[in-house]
């Protein structure tokens, strides 16, 4: 037996007891409205946020924002025409000059103003932190107050890959010197979609 199988053996038969999860009690947080504390959180920590009732208006926002982007990619089917299309199948390294990337997040939480991605809007788990500028869509209705009620919601779910993403990346490390864009995007645009029923 090698030692790394003698090491693995070990640690294999010598697992502390299962103990089943503590109960926590559940904070109830409830915004008059989360659609615009979601807004309020986001701007707070250098994101964007717009209202808007369709896709055309998303396209005619970023027309404006980003007239001299060079390259604009999408993994969302409605932007075709507007970006150019990134599929699962396509070879990731096509992603090393990114202007701006859309994504659709599953949901958005008010309290920090972050969206719950996962690999399977994505397509590619590296799409939202290699991009120049990060362009997320969310539906309105899919805005939950609080990061637990956000743990609920993905609480038992498969998937490979997820992550919450909050505002453009930033740090102040060296010299307390605020740098944008540091660990991945300089800004990060949310579009709020209203649709209609």
């Amino acid at each position: 037996m090698s030692s790394r199988e003698k090491i693995l053996s070990a640690i294999k038969n010598n697992q502390p007891v299962f103990t089943p999860l503590p109960e926590v009690e559940y904070f109830e947080q409830s915004y008059t409205d989360v659609v615009e504390k979601y807004k309020t959180v986001l701007q707070s920590i250098g994101g964007e946020v717009h209202e808007v009732k369709d896709v055309a208006a998303i396209i005619e926002i970023l027309r404006q924002q980003f007239k001299d982007a060079v390259r604009i990619l999408s993994v969302i089917d409605s932007f075709l025409g507007y970006a150019e299309m990134y599929t699962k199948n396509d070879d990731p390294h096509k992603l090393d000059n990114v202007d701006v990337a859309i994504i659709n997040a599953h949901f958005g939480v008010a309290e920090n103003g972050a969206v719950w991605v996962t690999e399977h809007l994505l397509q590619e788990r590296v799409l939202p932190f290699i991009c120049q500028h990060l362009v997320a869509v969310i539906d309105a209705q899919n805005i939950v107050a609080t990061m637990q009620q956000a743990y609920d919601r993905i609480a038992g779910t498969q998937y490979g890959f997820g992550t919450f993403i909050a505002g453009p990346s930033k740090t102040a490390d060296i010299e307390q010197s605020l740098v944008l864009g540091a660990h991945g995007p300089k800004t990060m645009t949310v579009f709020i979609l209203h649709n209609q029923q």
